[in-house]
């Protein structure tokens, strides 16, 4: 009954997405239990290891390395989570595979923009940067608005 118990639990921390098991002694003193079978427990934990990979089993010799441990683990367990939430909303914004996105402005259309809009820039050369942001956000704006970008 208790190996059904101690299964059931292995099985419900595996289905989430980070778990461990932290035990506050040192795998050799599984070696010297005196009411049971040290080769039952040993394989215990190796059924358990093998059934559940997704769940980590940790000895920690004391309190104290064990608390560490678990205190790193959730650590690194919530800087993943942030980074798969950033990783999902990135994803989110690109294109879908397949999909081909615009092709971005060359300078001579931003040129003829510009000089619809009535500033100055040049016949040659590279546009300031106040010319490309000024574009981006007019861009942006009619994206926004749902219009097709189409300069007055």
């Amino acid at each position: 009954m208790r190996e059904f118990v101690v299964a059931r639990n292995l099985a419900e921390l595996s289905s989430l997405p980070r778990a461990a098991v932290v035990v506050e002694d040192r795998y050799s003193v599984v070696f010297k239990l005196a009411h049971v079978r040290p080769a039952t427990v040993a394989g215990g934990l190796g059924e358990a290891a093998d059934r559940f990979p997704a769940v980590s089993i940790v000895f920690a010799e004391t309190r104290p390395l064990a608390q560490e441990w678990t205190y790193r683990f959730l650590g690194a367990a919530v800087a993943h989570h942030r980074e798969d939430r950033s990783a999902a909303t990135l994803a989110a914004a690109l294109p879908l595979a397949g999909e081909v996105p615009p092709p971005a402005p060359t300078t001579a259309e931003v040129r003829e923009w510009a000089r619809r809009q009535g500033l100055a820039v040049p016949d040659q050369g590279r546009l300031r940067p106040e010319v490309w942001a000024a574009f981006r956000n007019a861009d942006a704006a009619v994206e926004i608005a749902g219009v097709d970008i189409e300069p007055p």
